[in-house]
């Protein structure tokens, strides 16, 4: 697929085509990365960065105590 680039601001864009767009999930607003690869230009989606707390948040203690971790081992262990 052939697209023009274009003068924006001080910079160049390029318009992604809808259907290339949706293949991809991206919206209006979504970011992505842009970097230099082998003399392309390579546009990726941003992947999301979860923080500990989100990761966290639907993990209940019982979630927890279904895992068997086995022993504490060395600095593991915890006095009670």
């Amino acid at each position: 697929m052939v697209v023009t680039v274009s003068k924006w601001g001080n910079s160049l864009g390029v318009r992604i085509p809808k259907e290339l767009a949706s293949d991809i999930g991206l919206r209006d607003g979504s970011q992505v990365d842009v970097k230099v690869e082998a003399g392309r230009i390579v546009i990726s989606p941003r992947q999301r960065r979860y923080t500990l707390e989100e990761v966290l948040a639907n993990v209940t203690p019982e979630i927890r105590e279904a895992f068997d971790w086995g022993p504490d081992v060395g600095r593991e262990i915890v006095d009670s």
